[in-house]
């Protein structure tokens, strides 16, 4: 019989090493098991703690208490130069509270929500950049008509968004493709404001720790009061109703929009209170894919593609004045097997 030993490691943020004693089994099948536990460590970062746990724990129960020694430098070199957020968990599972009334005796009345947050780590996607190059050539002045942003929902937003949408509004490759571009780009100790913010900013977990203030605004005062990202608060803002930011003069260094500057009615105006807040060279940044709530959305944004969106949006950071440096970026992720996904594009702009 032949006696092998295979060394495990790492898994999620504790970098452990396992030994794990393979006996009593002719060479050729020891060889053979020890190459499969070495690929399969290769892909824990992407495996359940729990189903790492348990097969670690089968694989000791089947050996003997011998147990050889190991090299710690080995295990440590394997372990020491992690990439940022490779560690973390791919999905947050979280047991809300909702306060959504009080009773005849005017105590709360509650209700619990399970809700699954995505942290844009861990996943099994590549993150490409790829430059849009911006050729529309717009006029001197605006050339938009009443009409061009009518919705077939005119009514207050107030009453659409009454109700808390604790839901994704992309796909899980567009969420990780943001989440990673927001940390190559956002500069450590930034000052930030998510615009139309809800429930979740897609920032990487990080951010609250190594970023200064992060601040919101956002329809619906209960998605923003479960956004734990927000360590500067939030302000419950209807940017259709009163398009002014509620902060002072260069307060942040960036300035964030997800997928929402489909529903502005003014969104040249609104980017002319972005360029207010941000600080001298700081950027906006502004996300968009091909999702939306029809309704909601101008009528102008409907009946263009990806394509003619970044260039409108382009349009907008030009008549509403002080940006340069504007850039597009598609940043759709590739999923192994080239599956569907939410297409993911940036335009990114400086404060001149």
């Amino acid at each position: 019989s032949t006696m092998m030993m295979a060394t495990v490691c790492p898994f999620g943020t504790t970098f452990l090493c396992f030994l794990l004693t393979l006996v009593i089994l002719p060479s050729s099948e020891a060889l053979q098991s020890l190459l499969s536990m070495r690929s399969s460590s290769t892909s824990t970062a992407v495996t359940s703690r729990s189903r790492f746990l348990s097969s670690t724990a089968t694989a000791f129960l089947a050996s003997t208490a011998i147990v050889m020694s190991a090299d710690p430098e080995e295990c440590q070199a394997k372990t020491s130069k992690l990439p940022v957020g490779q560690g973390n968990p791919r999905y947050i599972d979280k047991d809300m509270e909702m306060k959504y009334g009080e009773d005849a005796d005017g105590n709360p009345r509650t209700r619990g929500v399970l809700v699954r947050r995505m942290t844009g780590d861990s996943t099994p996607y590549e993150f490409p950049s790829r430059p849009v190059r911006l050729i529309q050539e717009w006029p001197d002045e605006p050339p938009f008509k009443p009409e061009d942003f009518f919705r077939a929902d005119g009514n207050d937003d107030g009453i659409f968004y009454t109700v808390p949408k604790l839901v994704y509004h992309i796909d899980e490759p567009a969420v990780s493709s943001l989440t990673q571009y927001y940390r190559r780009n956002i500069a450590k100790g930034s000052d930030i404001l998510d615009i139309c913010s809800s429930w979740v900013s897609h920032y990487p977990l990080e951010f609250p720790e190594t970023m200064g203030k992060i601040c919101a605004t956002g329809m619906n005062p209960l998605e923003l009061a479960f956004n734990d990202q927000l360590t500067g608060g939030y302000k419950a803002t209807d940017l259709n109703k009163e398009p002014k930011l509620p902060y002072d003069d260069k307060s942040f260094d960036a300035v964030t929009c997800v997928v929402s500057i489909d529903y502005l009615i003014d969104p040249i105006t609104i980017l002319k209170e972005v360029n207010r807040v941000l600080k001298p060279g700081g950027k906006v940044i502004i996300s968009q894919s091909n999702r939306c709530f029809p309704s909601k959305a101008i009528a102008m944004w409907l009946n263009m593609n990806d394509r003619q969106h970044l260039e409108l949006i382009n349009g907008y950071l030009k008549y509403a004045g002080g940006y340069k440096d504007v850039q597009a970026w598609d940043i759709t992720a590739t999923l192994p097997d080239n599956g569907y996904r939410d297409p993911m594009f940036i335009v990114e702009a400086t404060k001149a």
